[in-house]
């Protein structure tokens, strides 16, 4: 058997070839561009022939690179199809991928009526913020959080969330919050990660302007809540993923719950072919019934 590239390499190239671009295959990937690029030269080196004709505007594939693309994209599908079907050989198992904060927030304190509705399938949870690669056969069901653009995925919204401020209710009776207008002079933390911003509550409900800099930055709503219930400041947090700190007293709505900006960012995503199988459904059926509890 002749020699073959890196697989790396080969989805490089049919990320490339697919997006028709190397910036947009370097998001879904989770590279830069320029690995992107590093990828694609080799393969053409390995290969000696040119994939894609480069110009000002844009990039688009060579006769032989189109060729190619048909034949390569197909083989990486069937490997993701046959290691989809090699891992459903083990009866019942399911593999859940989810961004961590909701995983640890709202899925894990919920785990245990899945495991006693379904007692005979195998759950394997992983927590990243990166996405699952399903090309890959990474995982069944992939929990998101953001903007659903997820190319040819199937994405189900799981629930509509309130972003609202939250603090201890220490902070707020040490800093004596009853006003929107003291948010200015009160150490405020920012989520880095938020589809909604302090600048979009401002916007919402104040006509001041939010503040340029934060006490406290934070990549997870975890970390961020954990900082306000100690004290450290308000955060603007989802109540869904607060749910627990509010219903223990750990954190409270200074100014209302209904001072909320309200968004759908939570998503249950999968490839279509994953749809019909038993333990696909019975999560899906479980998690869309918790989800219209919360």
């Amino acid at each position: 058997m002749a020699a073959l590239p890196p697989i790396a390499n080969l989805q490089a190239f049919e990320a490339v070839a697919r997006r028709r671009s190397f910036a947009l295959a370097a998001v879904e990937l989770h590279l830069t561009a320029s690995a992107i690029s590093h990828q694609v030269s080799r393969l053409e080196s390995h290969l000696g022939v040119r994939l894609f004709e480069r110009s000002a505007h844009g990039v688009r594939l060579s006769p032989a690179g189109e060729h190619y693309r048909l034949h390569v994209g197909a083989a990486l599908n069937a490997i993701a199809a046959a290691t989809d079907d090699l891992r459903q050989g083990i009866r019942n198992s399911l593999y859940v991928h989810s961004a961590p904060s909701i995983a640890s927030l709202w899925l894990m304190p919920r785990l245990h009526r899945f495991a006693q509705a379904y007692p005979d399938i195998s759950l394997n949870l992983s927590a990243a913020h990166t996405p699952s690669d399903f090309a890959l056969g990474q995982s069944d069901i992939d929990i998101r959080y953001g903007i659903p653009q997820w190319g040819d995925l199937v994405v189900e919204p799981l629930f509509e969330e309130a972003i609202l401020p939250l603090a201890s209710p220490a902070f707020v009776k040490a800093h004596k919050l009853k006003r929107v207008e003291q948010l200015l002079e009160v150490p405020l933390i920012q989520s880095n990660v938020s589809i909604v911003q302090w600048s979009d509550w401002f916007g919402r409900f104040t006509k001041l302007r939010a503040p340029d800099r934060f006490a406290l930055r934070f990549d997870r709503a975890q970390m961020s809540l954990d900082a306000a219930t100690q004290g450290l400041g308000v955060a603007l947090e989802s109540a869904m993923n607060a749910g627990g700190h509010l219903k223990d007293g750990k954190l409270k709505a200074p100014f209302g719950m209904d001072q909320a900006v309200c968004v759908k960012a939570h998503f249950a995503v999968y490839p279509d072919r994953h749809a019909k199988r038993p333990t696909v459904e019975a999560f899906l059926s479980w998690l869309h019934s918790e989800a219209a509890k919360s």
